[in-house]
């Protein structure tokens, strides 16, 4: 039995020690955001939020997540409300298709959370490991300076 919290919430699940985290996520505790991209830890689409820090679910066998606080992207609006991340882009246009756009939204509330006033460059670099093929990664940064409430 694996034990870990998600969104909160404490979870246990049965599953083989090597079986993805995102599997467990998306099949197992029906958590859809969290968006398979390439499967390889290369797109970010998969990105989540452990122990503070975001990771690619796609990399992380589930027996790593073991005791572990995980945020996925369901986890970051509060009762219903959007984050003001989230808020932004919709107000931005940053989310086109949307494969990306939960991985972005972590990944950049990560950064928000352990650096509450980035530059741009440092937005950049946090969101280098996401990737998308619609917006063009303007709208993307401008989404992430106006959520942190300035510019």
């Amino acid at each position: 039995m694996i034990q870990f919290t998600v969104n909160g919430q404490p979870i246990s699940v049965e599953a083989r020690p090597m079986t993805r985290l995102i599997d467990v996520l998306r099949e197992e505790l029906r958590l859809t955001g969290t968006k398979e991209g390439c499967g390889e830890g290369e797109c970010g689409a998969c990105t989540v939020i452990i122990d503070g820090i975001p990771v690619n679910s796609c990399l992380i066998p589930i027996v790593q997540a073991q005791n572990t606080v995980i945020t996925t992207v369901e986890g970051i609006a509060v009762d219903d409300n959007l984050d003001p991340i989230q808020k932004a882009f919709v107000d931005f246009g940053a989310a086109q298709c949307g494969i990306c756009t939960p991985g972005f939204i972590v990944t950049a509330k990560a950064l928000l959370d352990n650096n509450p006033k980035p530059t741009r460059r440092e937005i950049r670099e946090a969101l280098a490991g996401n990737l998308c093929r619609c917006t063009g990664y303007q709208k993307i940064v401008d989404a992430v300076v106006q959520g942190m409430g300035s510019d």
